[in-house]
């Protein structure tokens, strides 16, 4: 979990595949093809499928509260949170979109074109980092503290992937 643009689809995609684990990127259940939003009744079921279905074990990336928060941080063997600087967020979801200009990405529904407006740096710079936000990464970090690994920059993103034997993105 963490801010937009910080690296949560493809740390979440290293582990997978690292562990063997199915991966469930949060983004392709809240959004249909052309960012049309998913039904909460549909995205909820889907969710919950999931986590019924992998028992053993599973990557999910993404914040979405509605969608079986309190049951993932609670089944989670590890709660990463990703929490980069708004210019370091900003910066990489522009290096994002230059590389998909036109096009999806991997840890998202096919047909949403990736695209970078201005509703969307607003969400990066400002609403994204509501202080409901914050307080909720604070509190899974003091409620969950013994399996809470908090990521603020690259250096400290790379010594993790190095400690996990990840490869460097």
């Amino acid at each position: 979990m963490g801010y937009s643009g910080s690296g949560k689809s493809t740390l979440c995609r290293k582990l997978s595949e690292k562990y063997n684990i199915p991966a469930l990127h949060l983004d392709t259940v809240q959004f249909l093809p052309n960012w049309e939003v998913r039904s909460d009744e549909e995205k909820h079921n889907i969710v919950t499928t999931f986590l019924d279905n992998n028992p053993d074990g599973w990557a999910i990336d993404g914040n979405y509260t509605k969608l079986s928060y309190d049951r993932r941080v609670e089944e989670a063997d590890v709660i990463i949170q990703m929490l980069f600087s708004r210019i370091n967020c900003l910066w990489r979801c522009a290096r994002r979109y230059h590389t998909y200009k036109g096009k999806s990405r991997p840890d998202m529904t096919e047909g949403c074109a990736e695209k970078m407006d201005w509703e969307f740096v607003k969400w990066i710079l400002w609403e994204g980092r509501s202080k409901q936000a914050r307080d909720r990464y604070k509190r899974i970090q003091t409620q969950y503290s013994e399996k809470v690994v908090v990521l603020k920059n690259q250096r400290q993103l790379d010594t993790y992937m190095k400690k996990q034997n990840l490869k460097q993105a």
